[in-house]
């Protein structure tokens, strides 16, 4: 027998061999292989948190995702940075022109019985964070609880606010912010005809449409003139930065027991669900020692918006118990 024979004959065992171990070898011969199924979903991500200085921290392995910053020299709690599973960039501005004071991702309200929780000085009105905690810390979410007084310098509290936040990375190209807050009167509270209500996204420059990115609703209406007041569960800017496509969506639960919520759009980067820009001159009132609960999801993605995957994190926040 010649070398390459040998050669040859070690070859098509070796072959045989790994056709069998695959389970393709079938009477002799090799057949092709069955289709694989299916990809699993990406497994949870693990997350990591720890609190300093009235700022809390959540991190994603080595790197930060969000902090939840709460220091009572701050008009109202706000979270900053909101960072892309991508680039790396921020998706939200702290602050920009032309309105400063529109901190990234944010619970506010103007014209709440006279006092100004929104914009202006601290004397107008404050929402001031009793000290954050976080009773969930690492693993597949981060709870971050809060109790809130809003209240002018020198006078009472007119709102109880007690607030909780989950956080968790569902998969590598996906992180979700969800917002739990309940609101308790502690005496009549009347919210005028305003725009300048409730929870709030200010996105990046870059992100907005007078930066090169794309503000689009759930009903696929693109832009600030066709969004501006219309009603929808989500909202969401997007663009490609660094060569790389990610996007911020914003959406509110269907069960929130407020009036009418249509959108607040801005071209230059903010959009909010407002529900007090719609109630006319009677304005909205909450009866002292009455509460409503309200809850928001903000999705942070990799790629731009597919409205069939974000009606589907939509669906599933919408079906949540709790």
């Amino acid at each position: 027998m010649s070398s390459f024979e040998v050669v040859n004959r070690r070859t098509v065992l070796k072959q045989m061999a790994r056709a069998a171990a695959a389970g393709t070898l079938v009477s002799g011969s090799v057949h092709a292989a069955e289709p694989t199924a299916a990809p699993a979903r990406p497994a949870q991500q693990e997350l990591g948190s720890y609190l300093y200085a009235r700022k809390i921290w959540v991190r994603l392995g080595d790197r930060v995702f969000t902090c939840y910053r709460a220091d009572t020299a701050q008009k109202y709690p706000y979270f900053y940075p909101v960072i892309g599973p991508a680039s790396g960039l921020p998706l939200t501005d702290e602050t920009c022109e032309p309105w400063p004071h529109h901190r990234s991702l944010y619970l506010g309200c103007d014209r709440v019985n006279g006092g100004n929780y929104w914009q202006d000085g601290l004397e107008r009105g404050q929402i001031i964070s009793r000290g954050p905690k976080l009773e969930q810390t690492k693993g597949a979410r981060i709870v971050i609880v809060d109790f809130c007084d809003w209240r002018q310098p020198d006078k009472d509290p007119i709102l109880d606010d007690a607030r909780r936040f989950t956080v968790v990375a569902p998969g590598p190209d996906v992180r979700l912010i969800d917002a739990d807050v309940t609101l308790t009167a502690r005496t009549e509270v009347r919210i005028a005809n305003t725009n300048h209500s409730f929870f709030s996204v200010r996105a990046a420059r870059d992100m907005a449409p007078i930066g090169g990115g794309k503000l689009i609703d759930a009903h696929g209406r693109v832009g600030e003139k066709a969004t501006f007041g219309q009603a929808a569960p989500w909202c969401g800017f997007e663009a490609t930065r660094l060569g790389v496509p990610e996007s911020i969506v914003l959406m509110h639960h269907p069960d929130n027991p407020l009036p009418d919520a249509r959108w607040f759009t801005r071209d230059y980067g903010f959009m909010s669900p407002t529900p007090f820009q719609w109630v006319g001159e009677k304005g909205w009132t909450l009866p002292a020692g009455k509460a409503i609960r309200i809850r928001y999801r903000v999705a942070v993605l990799k790629g731009l918006i597919d409205r069939s995957r974000v009606n589907q994190i939509y669906q599933e926040f919408a079906a949540a118990a709790g």
